[in-house]
């Protein structure tokens, strides 16, 4: 008998032991591929290592993802290593954004033994590198696809449609920061608010889609999804600003729904953007009390409500786009216009793509895909049904 006790007894403890692993770890369950993570968290932005615990200290207990997404933080190896291990040792795995990934100079000679080594450091808990930021948003809104010589000088004068899509896709992967990436192994993130399908044909392993600025949530993720799915990429969701001053960011029922919205649509990576400083007080950026439950409302949905299979949760019904268009779609109350690949106004193609988008949303909300005419992937076999651009609706 007292044997049975012993056995109960190192039970519990291992229950115990494992008991925080498991509330740091929502599983959906993907009768296709196994069991598969929901990575939810939120992004620092602010440049000292206290400030940075502080926030994991908040939100440790109903997150699982922590972004460094700070300029200070990832260029000073001793401040990054620490707050990469304290999230770590608090059970969350993390991203740290870069915006160049140089191996020299001298300054930047650590930088090359410190990603080899993440994996052994830290396992599966390093998930990868953001590099660049909206790529796709930039280059429709300025130009060019990041700020610099180089990229502007890649994209100008491109002759048509499929001509800048090609630059755009070859230019991104080519650059230096893009190749030292790549050189050590590691996964590339990106957020991004337009061309989603041309920064996966680009590279990126997963691409976080922007839901925020007035721009329409399910279309958002309609085009992300879509091209995360075709190309058999991974995709997340970023609550990013959607005003321009305090408070910025959503309350905290909006962004709730925003989170679910999300999760439902299948999202493996669902993130909450945060930035210092609003009030200056306030140690954590902009983010309140209020979001702070909404996220914990978002972590305790997304275990009472599993997501069983990639079907559920995957488009059903695809709208297939014009090869090349690289409309940016915001066409809204909001924005009266887009731009077409950042260097043509919107064309006769338009307002029937901007039309069908409108009528197919209504109609299908999650269940729809919005991909591009590219032979090189077999899109038909993949959804119940497909609906091109210039069809008739029946």
């Amino acid at each position: 008998m007292k044997s049975v006790w012993t056995i109960l007894l190192i039970a519990l403890l291992v229950v115990a032991v494992s008991l925080p692993i498991y509330l740091n770890s929502i599983v959906v369950k993907d009768d296709n591929s196994g069991d598969a993570p929901l990575f939810f968290g939120v992004t620092y932005g602010s440049n000292t290592t206290q400030e940075a615990k502080i926030l994991i200290d908040e939100v440790k207990g109903y997150t699982n993802l922590f972004i460094v997404d700070s300029w200070d933080i990832s260029t000073n190896e001793t401040a990054l290593n620490e707050i990469c291990q304290y999230a770590m040792d608090s059970g969350l795995s993390v991203i740290v954004y870069f915006d160049y990934v140089f191996f020299e100079p001298k300054e930047w000679s650590w930088l090359r033994a410190w990603m080899e080594t993440t994996t052994q450091k830290w396992g599966d808990k390093f998930l990868g590198i953001y590099l660049y930021d909206e790529p796709g948003g930039n280059q429709i809104d300025t130009n060019q696809w990041r700020s610099g010589e180089s990229a502007r000088e890649a994209m100008e004068n491109s002759s048509d449609y499929s001509d800048a899509a090609n630059r755009f896709v070859a230019n991104i992967p080519s650059t230096i920061s893009w190749r030292n990436v790549k050189s050590v192994g590691l996964s590339i993130f990106t957020s991004d608010y337009a061309l989603y399908w041309f920064d996966y044909l680009a590279g990126y392993d997963t691409v976080f889609v922007e839901l925020g600025w007035n721009i329409s949530s399910t279309q958002q993720i309609a085009l992300c999804r879509g091209a995360a799915n075709v190309q058999g990429k991974d995709w997340g969701a970023i609550i990013t600003w959607t005003y321009y001053a305090p408070p910025y960011i959503a309350n905290g029922p909006e962004i709730y729904k925003e989170m679910v919205t999300a999760y439902n649509a299948g999202a493996k990576y669902i993130v909450v953007f945060n930035f210092p400083k609003y009030p200056e007080t306030n140690p954590y950026g902009i983010l309140s009390e209020a979001h702070f439950t909404a996220m914990k409302q978002f972590w305790d949905y997304a275990q009472a409500n599993p997501r069983t299979t990639a079907d559920e949760v995957g488009g059903q019904v695809a709208l297939v786009l014009p090869k090349d268009y690289g409309w940016g779609t915001r066409r809204s109350q909001h924005f009266k216009e887009d731009r077409i690949w950042g260097f043509w106004p919107e064309d006769q193609t338009t307002l029937i793509v901007g039309s069908i988008m409108n009528e197919l949303i209504n109609k299908y909300v999650l269940q729809l895909d919005i991909i591009f005419d590219d032979p090189r992937f077999n899109y038909q076999e993949m959804y119940t049904k497909v609906i091109f651009w210039n069809s008739t609706i029946t």
